[in-house]
């Protein structure tokens, strides 16, 4: 049993070296600035609530703490590209039914120490899916409203951009 038990170990030991416990979150990374994201669109307000969620998830989900340009050691910026609103579904006198929001943004998070782009995603096209896209749905006949979908989509698009920022297998930032 206790060759058993050894060789368990041996193997669990050999076989785990590609894997890391933990966060993916680079440690050697302290903290972050994070500026107000900019808007192309005419939705006034959307580029603060956006900011806000990333914060929000930044600080609950990362081992980075917020900090001003001059303090941090990486800076993420933001752009919203297109927000559109279409509809998925119509009753019998052609009034929407249910609506789907869609929020597309430009994210560039850069190491400052080095100048070098830790991350980049961006939607290209209007109807491209590759970029950085958040959708959420509403139904305004069951009380659904725009702003609460808004909100959905912020937090969509928040949790995506944090999970980009997990670290890249190529990324390697330099020694404290």
């Amino acid at each position: 049993m206790t060759r058993f038990i050894a060789t368990a170990w041996s193997l669990l030991a050999i076989g785990g070296c590609a894997y890391h416990f933990g966060n993916g979150f680079d440690q050697k990374i302290q903290s972050i600035h994070i500026p107000t994201f900019t808007s192309e669109v005419k939705r006034r307000g959307l580029e603060v609530q956006l900011t806000e969620a990333v914060q929000k998830q930044v600080q609950t989900r990362t081992p980075y703490r917020l900090a001003s340009e001059g303090e941090a050691d990486t800076l993420l910026t933001g752009k919203i590209v297109n927000v559109g609103k279409s509809v998925l579904g119509e009753n019998g006198y052609d009034d929407p039914r249910e609506l789907q929001l869609s929020l597309a943004v430009e994210v560039t998070w850069r190491d400052l120490r080095t100048e070098r782009v830790i991350a980049e995603e961006r939607y290209l096209l209007p109807n491209d899916a590759a970029g950085f896209t958040a959708q959420a749905e509403f139904a305004p006949e069951v009380g659904q409203s725009l702003a609460t979908a808004t909100q959905q989509a912020m937090e969509r698009m928040a949790r995506d951009i944090v999970n980009m920022m997990e670290t890249p297998d190529w990324y390697s930032s330099p020694s404290n």
